[in-house]
């Protein structure tokens, strides 16, 4: 009963567009499925996929994607896969349906999925792993059950979307790849968690900043200009910052590296910074005030101390740059997407996060971001997992082809 009246209610919002005997075959063929789709989860997250080193996995995924009748299956020129199922008009705006390829963990990392009961256990695989099997999964569904959409829908999975990969496969498809002209509309599913949308792209700046001197012996040369108190004095002049409330803005001194010796007065020392928010007015001032602290704590120490060997610089240089932005909570793709995630069962409150939405939102491109399956956790961590308990999984599945099949019958011209 709670099946049909599910179909039924799919049927009757202008969003689905699709029988109720085929969304219930859809969804009876992912139930079917669910072997296939663990294991795929399993032989994926196997595949190391390195910041910068995706290609191995992407190889293997174009292959999966070919298997699963996907055309014109195209690895571009950074290494994101792209695919088209058509629709029934090639000439409408298309649907993107996004995962991406890479992890956090570097090379050399051991992955080994685990299971334990309905655990699984590895590094990545809940974040994107899952991801990448889902969209394999839904038009396996879609073809079984003969769905036909009006527009294309576009399968990419994506690299660079973790870390210093600064979202480089999703900055790529929208500026250089052939196909940026043909989207309408971009989902990203990232993540075990179903529950709310992500319609907020949390925007970034991240900097390297290397502090230069002369160095010299630490007893010798005492008295002389120091790029460590340079680099010390900008770390607390960033942290003396009151940031707004309005809307979340955040700063972080992260990594240090650098120096010779512990006798010796360094030459070089380099500290990276993290400054985050949804808003571009504030992440931009943000910006403005590290690089004002950075300048006058470099000024300082050349002023304190003595520079007859020479004097402190600062070069900042820009390693990361997402920006930020919002899908309203108006636009009919987060609207179709709200509805069909409360008429599952799930939340479907908005938020914001850094993902690869952030560039289709900064161009004006209706972009959200949710997840697939029945959750887990430690994302970003050794002991990373998802939950294959079957019931929920399926269903988690179940809803994300709920979501896509919502999305592309939205009307975009």
């Amino acid at each position: 009963m709670r099946t049909s009246l599910l179909l039924f209610a799919l049927l009757a919002t202008p969003a689905a567009a699709q029988s109720p005997a085929a969304l219930k075959l859809a969804h009876d063929n992912i139930a079917n499925d669910y072997k296939q789709i663990v294991a795929e989860v399993v032989q994926l997250t196997e595949i190391p996929a390195p910041p910068f080193k995706e290609a191995a996995r992407a190889a293997r995924y174009a292959e999966m994607m070919k298997a699963v009748g996907l055309q014109e299956v195209t690895i571009d020129a950074v290494g994101n896969i792209t695919s088209v199922r058509p629709g029934r008009d090639r000439k409408a705006k298309a649907l993107v349906v996004s995962a991406h390829l890479d992890t956090v963990f570097p090379e050399g990392t051991p992955i080994n999925v685990r299971r334990e009961g309905t655990t699984l256990h590895a590094p990545g695989i809940g974040d994107d792993t899952i991801g990448l099997a889902s969209m394999l999964a839904w038009v396996r569904a879609m073809d079984a059950a003969k769905i036909e959409t009006r527009r294309d829908i576009l399968f990419v999975a994506t690299v660079g979307e973790e870390g210093q990969g600064d979202l480089r496969g999703v900055k790529h498809l929208f500026t250089e790849n052939p196909l940026k002209a043909r989207i309408g509309d971009f989902i990203s599913f990232d993540g075990s968690g179903v529950n709310g949308i992500t319609n907020g792209g949390v925007g970034s700046k991240r900097y390297s900043v290397t502090f230069k001197g002369p160095g010299g012996h630490s007893y010798g040369a005492y008295g002389i200009v120091n790029p460590m108190v340079a680099m010390a004095s900008s770390v607390t002049g960033l942290y003396a910052i009151t940031t707004p409330t309005d809307i979340k803005t955040t700063y972080a001194a992260s990594t240090v590296t650098g120096g010779t010796s512990v006798n010796s007065i360094p030459n070089a020392i380099t500290m990276e910074f993290d400054m985050r928010s949804r808003s571009p007015a504030n992440l931009a001032a943000l910006e403005k005030q590290l690089l004002g602290v950075i300048e006058g704590s470099v000024a300082a120490e050349n002023s304190a101390r003595n520079t007859r060997f020479g004097t402190i610089s600062a070069d900042p240089k820009l390693i990361g740059d997402r920006p930020a932005g919002e899908t309203p909570a108006s636009d009919p793709l987060v609207k179709a997407a709200q509805a069909t995630l409360a008429r599952n069962g799930y939340k479907s409150e908005l938020g914001a996060s850094s993902t690869d939405s952030n560039i289709p939102i900064s161009l004006g491109i209706p972009a959200i971001t949710l997840g697939a399956g029945a959750g887990g956790g430690r994302a970003h961590a050794l002991d990373e997992f998802i939950s294959i308990e079957e019931a929920p999984f399926v269903k988690g599945i179940q809803n994300g082809l709920d979501v896509v099949l919502a999305a592309v019958a939205v009307d975009r011209k």
